[in-house]
């Protein structure tokens, strides 16, 4: 049979200064606990208070515009999923607003078997501006924050396309995350249908079946986990898959999500569903014979229009903003 090791523990900083996370943690692309980062929030300090406290903060706070809330049956045991056929998922979405949820989830956590409910990703500029203002992260001062609102919900294992300082606010999170070479290890769904807008692993990392998944033993070996008390904050590098579990009745997360160290590019993701459409189903030698092509002038780190004179290097010229949007209408126009 096979046997997974005991998960590592990701490292822990205190006190941690605009230099050190810019220039140190960031710079290393491993993730971090930022032990206390967010603890002198207004926000915290409610949450402490208890569950009621919490929402009547967030009500004080109010909302602008409606919100999308999920809700997953008591069968789904908090875990946000696919269904059995893997033809939809086990959750159901819904407009409405801010207090109602609140309710419902206070009233849901009352019953010894509830619906598992979230709302995920909203905007706090957008949606309430008074909380917005009143919990700011001075280390990413330009970054939007987003709030993340449920009960004992379950992510799964998935990545996302920039880096991402996650606040936890209320209740307790574990955080189990694998490095981004292990994702052949983590069985991954299908691309086109995903819960978490990026393919996510189909396996279960608190209750893994080994029998199904047996490199997923392999990815075990380099996760790290650790569980974020209200606070506390985790830095995830680009690229980090992470799960997420809201351990307690009522969790608050608030996250600051950024990429590009440019303005205007074009999206790697949409870049690899086009080379799977243009490369997957070619011959062997063909594949081949692009991935030199590709190495050369996408991963190469030489410059591989040294040779030209400048005004001849085109697509291949150092970035700039008009440069990206010239190819992507270039490449619009030869998909039309």
């Amino acid at each position: 049979m096979v046997q997974i090791c005991p998960p590592q523990e990701i490292r822990i900083c205190e006190n941690i200064s605009d230099e050190i996370f810019h220039n140190e943690i960031r710079t290393a692309h491993q993730p971090v606990i930022l032990r206390g980062l967010v603890a002198d929030w207004p926000a915290v300090h409610a949450a402490k208070m208890g569950d009621e406290a919490m929402a009547a903060y967030l009500n004080e706070c109010g909302t602008t515009q409606p919100i999308t809330a999920l809700a997953a049956p008591p069968s789904a045991k908090g875990r946000f999923y696919y269904n059995d056929e893997m033809t939809g998922f086990n959750f159901i979405t819904a407009k409405g607003n801010m207090a109602q949820f609140l309710q419902e989830l206070l009233q849901e956590n009352k019953k010894d078997e509830g619906f598992a409910m979230a709302v995920q990703s909203e905007i706090l500029r957008i949606i309430s501006p008074p909380f917005a203002m009143q919990n700011r992260l001075d280390l990413l001062p330009d970054v939007d924050a987003r709030i993340w609102i449920g009960n004992k919900v379950r992510v799964a294992t998935h990545f996302d396309l920039s880096e991402n300082v996650a606040c936890n606010v209320a209740g307790r999170r574990k955080f189990t995350l694998f490095p981004p070479d292990q994702l052949a290890n983590l069985y991954l769904g299908p691309m086109e249908l995903t819960p978490a807008g990026t393919p996510v692993s189909m396996v279960d990392p608190q209750h893994p079946d080994l029998g199904k998944y047996p490199r997923f033993a392999k990815a075990w070996e380099h996760v790290q986990t650790s569980i974020l008390e209200a606070g506390d904050a985790l830095y995830i590098p680009y690229g980090w898959w992470h799960a997420v579990d809201s351990l307690d009745s009522l969790n608050i997360l608030v996250n600051y999500w950024w990429n590009n160290p440019h303005i205007k590019m074009a999206s790697p993701y949409d870049a690899l569903l086009h080379m799977i459409a243009a490369y997957r189903h070619l011959p062997d030698h063909q594949k081949q014979i692009w991935q030199n092509i590709t190495n050369n002038y996408v991963f190469s780190k030489n410059d591989v229009a040294a040779h030209l004179p400048e005004q001849s290097k085109g697509m291949l010229a150092n970035y700039s903003p008009l440069l990206i949007e010239n190819m992507i209408n270039h490449l619009k126009r030869s998909i039309a």
